[in-house]
């Protein structure tokens, strides 16, 4: 999960592409960055920390150009260091910079055939820079001194032909044009859009729709799966489907959690979403209980609040805020070691003793991933005076590994994998727990007014809709990570130690 902005202005960029990544912010807190083009050079900044203390204003200041790209990282393939900060950047052909969200599952294969057949050098662990190579490879076979629309959309056809996985990606080419596309089956979100200026028409590529509203563009629309959109320096907007079989199968995660309420992914409204999602969780607690005891429900700032608000309505039950959140703490779900999340929850969070004191009370999250931070959440409860802690999650049972670019990388730390929903709530410590039912989810995503029939619902039911995902890949990718967490929950550790003393 990565935020991906990309600009064709008429005046310098630089402010808009740092607005843009501070509203895409919530897709990634570990690094930053932005590279802007003018008169045929780049200007780039990049770090690990959030945009606001990435960039100050002698950094703004260099970042001059009426083009540019930004991201916003969180680590999935690859590490945490400053080193896997995007945009990367290639010198050939042209000068190519390009920022990614995804996660390729043919990394491996191809990064040898990059370095055996292609001639060139991978300096990371990023399959973002592998994807850039890849890119930069197709567009140089084109064998052109200056390329057209035509070399960009046979360049990406080529990319959609030898990479697999989850990719939405944003590149510049120095000094003419910035490209975005999408992986053929659409797992990542990607959105363009444009405003009109006293200068001409200005045009933003990005990972969501509100970072396009909150800078005054107006949506286009999605980018299709396997389409390509190209912008050139001077303007001028260009689309081809570059796959032979796109299919949308967007990840539902993203209306689960990633994604801020006030988007709109592939036509369909994540807040309208996360309403449905309420009101198939009320459903399903009165077919199970219908003479439940729940007095009050109250939300897990912030992501399922309005799961929450729906819930409470259809049951005819009081909603609370319980939970005092505090604002400069990072999403947890996204922090790069256990024992960072560990520590945050309590300085998160804290409990309105009010609204638990004797009270039978409903938690609502939007998904139960690890299972520690809920955990956690519980006992505040208890302690706050709960007589009854029951627990609900807007997803149903998290039992599968992600590898399309959401860091749930290892089944064993993924609370419900082989377990019961009876031995979740024993885990965690609620006196009832429900999850959503899958077909629910689907209907309260895809039912609005613009119907999608299928997802990637890896994460629930271990169907992984690129096709080349098995048990031994799964293995593999387990051990690589669960060797670089421990390295990183090391160091984590380390830092906290040495804070705390």
């Amino acid at each position: 999960m990565c935020g991906i902005v990309g600009i064709v202005g008429k005046s310098n960029v630089n402010q808009a592409l740092y607005d843009a990544l501070t509203v895409l912010q919530h897709r990634g807190q570990d690094a930053a960055g932005i590279v802007t083009s003018h008169d045929g050079r780049l200007f780039l900044r990049k770090d690990n920390g959030l945009v606001r203390d990435v960039f100050q204003q002698r950094h703004m200041q260099r970042l001059v150009g009426h083009m540019g790209i930004g991201h916003v990282r969180y680590p999935t393939a690859g590490s945490s260091t400053s080193a896997e900060a995007q945009p990367f950047y290639v010198n050939s052909p042209y000068g190519i910079t390009l920022a990614h969200n995804g996660n390729l599952t043919n990394v491996e294969q191809l990064a040898k055939e990059i370095y055996e057949s292609d001639l060139r050098h991978v300096n990371t662990n990023s399959d973002s820079e592998v994807l850039l190579n890849v890119f930069a490879h197709e567009l140089a076979q084109r064998g052109k001194l200056q390329p057209t629309e035509e070399d960009v959309f046979a360049a990406v056809t080529d990319v959609h032909n030898r990479c697999v996985g989850g990719y939405a990606v944003v590149a510049m080419i120095t000094g003419y044009g910035i490209v975005g596309f999408r992986d053929p089956h659409g797992i990542r979100p990607i959105v363009f859009g444009q405003r009109h200026t006293d200068e001409g028409v200005e045009y933003m590529i990005a990972s969501e729709s509100v970072s396009l509203d909150v800078l005054g563009f107006t949506l286009i629309r999605d980018l299709a799966p396997g389409e390509a959109v190209y912008i050139t320096e001077e303007g001028k907007l260009y689309t081809r489907q570059c796959a032979t079989n796109p299919s949308l199968t967007p990840c539902i995660f993203e209306h689960v959690y990633l994604a801020r309420p006030d988007s709109i992914i592939d036509g369909v409204s994540v807040y309208k979403a996360r309403l449905r999602m309420g009101e198939k969780l009320a459903e399903k607690i009165l077919r199970e209980r219908p003479e439940h005891d729940i007095d009050v429900v109250i939300p897990i700032p912030d992501t399922s609040r309005t799961a929450a608000l729906e819930l409470a309505n259809h049951l005819g039950v009081k909603f609370r805020e319980g939970f005092v959140k505090n604002r400069y703490i990072g999403r947890t779900f996204i922090m790069p070691g256990q024992a960072a999340r560990k520590k945050s929850v309590r300085q998160k969070l804290n409990a309105i003793e009010l609204e638990f004191r004797g009270k039978n009370v409903m938690l609502v999250d939007d998904s139960i991933v690890r299972g520690t931070t809920c955990k956690q959440i519980i006992q505040m409860a208890r302690e706050a005076g709960a007589k009854n802690v029951y627990f609900c999650s807007a997803a149903p049972a998290v039992r599968y590994p992600n590898v399309y670019g959401i860091d749930m990388p290892s089944a064993h730390e993924l609370i419900a994998h082989n377990r019961t929903t009876q031995d979740v709530a024993d885990l965690i410590g609620a006196d009832w727990l429900i999850y959503q039912d899958l077909p629910d989810l689907i209907e309260a995503v895809g039912g609005g007014k613009i119907k999608i029939d299928k997802f990637d619902c890896a994460v629930f039911d271990g169907h992984y809709v690129t096709g080349d995902v098995d048990e031994a890949y799964l293995n593999k990718i387990e051990q690589a990570r669960n060797d670089a967490s421990k390295v990183k929950t090391q160091a984590v550790s380390a830092i906290i130690d040495l804070y705390n003393n």
